[in-house]
């Protein structure tokens, strides 16, 4: 099957890629409005762009009438924002996070979840997610649909015993990140392989404890 982007509708080219491109994995989102309320929304078009900077790339549409979301509009006025990476423990709580809900209400307190205070931003971290990069605005670029926003990463927290300091490896064997599916599908992160010659000593990981 071949198949012309150009004769497809915008929602036909997403239903496409959305689908195919896959698994995603999912940034839960924290900024602060105007009016000091913690938001936090999930989104999976987003991914890590390099190191040196620590940039990541946030992907964020626009709602059908024109408007901005919450987390969009409070990142252009703040420039800033948490990426926290979502476990098995936290699918849930993160796919209700997408819920529209008044700028006045905040997503963490209606799911359950616990804003702590960050180190170098204002916008809080969640308490119970195992990965939070504290992000500022590198650059965005804006299209006709969406914002794209690279933030530069000052600052990451991990759960406890999650990485190990001498190595700077982290412990894959505690972490079971979900990813997005398309659709409100997800999938878990449990059936993994290595490819390679795995019984060389020198290229052991964590992993290979299990």
């Amino acid at each position: 099957m071949e198949i012309d982007f150009a004769e497809l509708t915008a929602y036909q080219r997403y239903k496409l890629m959305a689908s195919l491109i896959v698994p995603r994995p999912i940034a839960l989102v924290t900024t602060l409005g105007a009016n000091g309320v913690a938001n936090a929304a999930p989104f999976s078009m987003f991914n890590m762009l390099g190191e040196d900077p620590p940039i990541v790339m946030l992907s964020i549409n626009r709602l059908h009438d024109g408007r901005l979301k919450d987390t969009a509009a409070n990142i252009l006025a703040s420039g800033e924002f948490v990426v926290h990476l979502c476990d098995e423990p936290l699918a849930a709580q993160m796919h209700a996070c997408g819920e529209s809900l008044p700028p006045q209400v905040s997503e963490l307190a209606k799911v359950g979840l616990h804003a702590v205070p960050s180190q170098t931003v204002a916008p809080p971290r969640i308490a119970e997610a195992p990965v939070a990069f504290e992000c500022v605005l590198h650059e965005k670029l804006e299209t006709a649909s969406r914002y794209i926003f690279i933030g530069r990463v000052q600052w990451l927290s991990v759960r406890e015993g999650l990485v190990d300091r001498e190595t700077w490896r982290v412990r894959l064997q505690d972490y079971h990140p979900v990813g997005r599916f398309g659709a409100s599908f997800y999938v878990t992160t449990r059936d993994r392989f290595a490819i390679g010659d795995t019984q060389d000593p020198s290229r052991s990981t964590s992993i290979d404890e299990i």
